[in-house]
């Protein structure tokens, strides 16, 4: 597993979700906004609010909350909210994309842009990384659903195209337009996920020791800070011994 799948077990490692869930369910609340005021507010009618929906429930989001999200679409909330995408290099030369939605491109930009600079990155065109990544569905599964080869069944019958299980979880990836289906057809078969998103999957990876680690996370944790960035993936790769010393 390689950058997106370690930095979500540095952080539940680190204890660090309860300090983030406010700031998590603002994220999710905004992305059922985006996705609710872009197609039908009913999520059985539109994929990408039943995705939202689906990963806000995985994270424990409570309903209120995700009923006030779909509302303020209703309501015209998040009417001048864009989607945009930046690419760059972070310490020791890993590939790093920012997701951000926004209001204020410039404001974004400018924060994202100087966030590189002070922990030793560097921003750059759009394109100049996304090379390394492909978009890809990815539904992640506890342990317990299953063994190894249950879990592998469920993902074929699916229609999914890639498992990766260990003692942490089962990690299932399908094609990025695929997603909604092979989600539905494996909650059918396993039952509700614990994540269910679109993902940027490194198809190269950079090897970082402690040090590196360090340095990257710096990064990444000043650009979660931002109410504006919703999702940062690296294409970093750590041995098992750098990963228990963080």
């Amino acid at each position: 597993m390689a950058g997106h799948s370690k930095w979500a077990n540095i952080q539940h490692r680190k204890g660090r979700q309860d300090k983030l869930r406010a700031k998590l369910f603002s994220k999710l609340s905004k992305e059922i906004t985006i996705a609710a005021k872009m197609g039908d507010p009913d999520p059985e009618k539109n994929p990408r609010l039943r995705l939202a929906v689906k990963e806000a429930k995985g994270q424990s989001m409570p309903k209120d909350n995700i009923e006030r999200a779909i509302k303020k679409s209703v309501a015209g909330e998040g009417d001048d909210y864009e989607e945009i995408r930046y690419e760059g290099y972070g310490p020791n030369g890993v590939a790093v994309i920012v997701e951000a939605l926004t209001d204020n491109r410039n404001r974004t930009a400018s924060t994202v842009r100087s966030t590189f600079a002070k922990t030793g990155g560097n921003l750059g065109e759009t394109g100049s990384v996304g090379f390394m990544f492909d978009r890809v569905g990815e539904v992640i599964y506890a342990a317990s659903v299953g063994d190894n080869d249950a879990v592998m069944e469920a993902a074929i019958e699916a229609g999914a195209e890639d498992v990766e299980s260990s003692e942490d979880g089962h990690v299932i990836y399908c094609a990025d337009t695929d997603l909604n289906e092979v989600s539905t057809a494996l909650e059918a078969a396993l039952g509700e996920s614990e994540s269910t998103k679109l993902i940027w999957k490194p198809t190269t990876t950079t090897e970082l020791d402690l040090e590196g680690m360090q340095s990257l996370m710096r990064l990444i944790d000043a650009l979660e800070d931002d109410d504006d960035v919703q999702r940062v993936t690296a294409n970093f790769e750590a041995s098992d011994e750098v990963m228990e010393q963080l």
